[in-house]
């Protein structure tokens, strides 16, 4: 498409529009969330308990934060444009709700707590996946299908995907422009394949953080450890 086409030329399609808005919205509401969700707490209190296969494994967020995140997005998003009453979208025509979101329609965003971790603190993700679609479909967040990944230059370094227990298989569905949001620590250890009981520490340094599902990629969150 011509980047200079603009709303109501021929060329512009309605829900392509929308897509770009909603992209634009989601980045806006997690970099709100995010920095609200950094002066809700600092990064000098006490740690969470959790073991190092249990860290591997993110688990729904429950802020109360998050929470808002979802109602704001859900508030704000622009309603599903309806098809013309002679034509209807080729989108309107291939996709039913509930079926598997395709890769196509998904946005997935990755943003850091805070840029230094001192003094043992946790790094923290704020993981978001977006449905751009015309209509509610199912996607698996599991960490069989989707891998945060933490690596330091060449070095892989942790991931999600490592150590997986029993499916690894969580289906949710995602209604449209609605962010499904989840929040995961890092222990500051390494993980490998062969599962070992004490993996080492990670050294001091400075950290990539990206998210992965199938052939999508959010954008990399850089971070560092002191």
């Amino acid at each position: 498409m011509d980047p200079d086409t603009m709303p109501g030329d021929p060329g512009f399609g309605g829900d392509v529009y929308w897509r770009r808005r909603m992209s634009v919205l989601v980045g806006v509401l997690v970099v709100v969330a995010v920095v609200a969700w950094a002066c809700s707490s600092g990064s000098t209190g006490p740690e969470r308990p959790s073991s190092a296969q249990s860290s591997q494994s993110p688990t729904p967020a429950t802020d109360p934060l998050l929470a808002g995140l979802r109602t704001l997005a859900m508030g704000t998003a622009s309603p599903t444009p309806k098809p013309s009453a002679t034509k209807a979208t080729p989108e309107a025509q291939t996709h039913r709700a509930g079926e598997p979101c395709a890769e196509a329609n998904l946005v997935i965003g990755l943003q850091g707590k805070q840029e230094i971790y001192a003094g043992g603190a946790r790094p923290n993700f704020l993981i978001t996946v977006v449905n751009t679609g015309p209509v509610m479909c199912k996607t698996d967040v599991g960490p069989r299908a989707m891998e945060i990944r933490i690596t330091s230059g060449e070095d892989r370094i942790w991931s999600t995907s490592d150590c997986v227990s029993g499916a690894g298989v969580e289906v949710k569905e995602l209604q449209r422009g609605v962010p499904y949001v989840r929040s995961l620590d890092w222990d500051r250890r390494r993980s490998s394949g062969d599962c070992r009981a004490d993996p080492p520490n990670a050294l001091p340094g400075t950290y990539v953080a990206v998210a992965r599902m199938g052939k999508l990629k959010s954008p990399k969150g850089v971070f560092h450890l002191r």
